[in-house]
């Protein structure tokens, strides 16, 4: 792997520092290069390409909006006997904590930037003499992304849609039903699923949803903090829902109550907010099922009871 890794990025030094660190899906390590410090992260996964090339279009995507703060993605390199690693920028982080006020108050202006784009262009649209309507970034219509992502190691799709619920049923909810009749075949989540799947639209009934950049596994392990302020990393990006960026932040703990409160001053919640925060939460359960085994099949299972109350 280290002959692979000098040869890609063409440095002499290659000198692992600290220690290795065994996340839930990837290994990582730090090394020096002729260029600096950086972080390498390695699957053995035959997808583990597709994984990380769509973590590298994410954490562009999230740097190009000047918003938050992320490590720069440098390369992904395919691995001799299979796999791949993923290079980006060190940063020596710690647990997020006294800069957590100021990491909700910049997801809140991320989650707003895609709306802020809009409003430009229409103010620009219909300014007379406006000659620079097209320059600068293009706000997004559709949800979706222009890569697929994994969250963990399961792929996304991210085909693009105009409407949020429904692809947030076909690209989300029903791609993880799927695997779970695949490798489980469970009658009663079959049959919960059968009944919840025609309410779901109701939940978004009367709501504007306006497409917004979203992390897309925003948990407490993907966000951190250094001197400088608040650091996220990890993401499985795309073009969502805002309110779906806080199910998981809410449902594992981790996030200090200064980091809601900030967030909640910019992006109050909308009528009907904690009905869909337990179909975003049926989401994570799901995919943790997938992931972790039948462990989350009973919090899968109630939440889809409560859902089609």
């Amino acid at each position: 792997m280290e002959q692979a890794l000098r040869a890609e990025l063409r440095t002499a030094t290659l000198r692992a520092f600290g220690s290795p660190g065994a996340g839930c899906i990837s290994e990582g390590r730090a090394y020096d290069t002729d260029a600096g410090p950086v972080f390498v992260k390695v699957n053995r996964r035959t997808q583990a390409r597709q994984m990380f090339e769509g973590e590298l279009a994410s954490l562009e995507a999230l740097q190009s909006t000047g918003l938050v703060r992320v490590p720069r993605p440098i390369k992904v390199v395919d691995l001799p006997g299979g796999g791949a690693a993923f290079v980006m920028e060190y940063l020596k982080m710690r647990g997020l904590s006294s800069q957590a006020a100021k990491l909700g108050d910049q997801m809140a202006e991320l989650h707003l930037y895609n709306q802020k784009l809009r409003d430009k262009w229409r103010k620009e649209e219909h300014t007379v003499g406006q000659g620079a309507v097209d320059a600068g970034p293009q706000h997004v219509t559709k949800f979706g992304f222009h890569t697929a992502t994994c969250c963990g190691f399961i792929p996304q799709v991210n085909e693009w849609q105009d409407d949020w619920s429904t692809f947030f049923i076909r690209h989300r909810l029903q791609a993880q039903m799927d695997l779970i009749e695949k490798d489980y075949g469970d009658r009663e989540a079959r049959e919960l699923w059968s009944q919840l799947q025609v309410k779901i639209p109701d939940l978004f009934s009367g709501l504007e949803i306006i497409p917004a950049l979203l992390h897309g596994d925003l948990w407490s392990g993907n966000v951190a903090e250094d001197d400088l302020g608040p650091i996220i990393y990890d993401p499985a990006s795309f073009y969502g829902h805002s309110e779906f960026e806080l199910a998981i932040a809410l449902m594992f703990g981790g996030f200090p109550r200064s980091f809601f409160t900030a967030y909640y001053q910019k992006m109050p919640k909308a009528l009907g907010f904690d009905k869909r925060l337990l179909v975003y939460h049926l989401f994570n359960y799901l995919n943790h099922w997938n992931h972790f085994g039948r462990e989350y099949r009973g919090p899968s299972l109630s939440t889809m009871r409560k859902l089609v109350k």
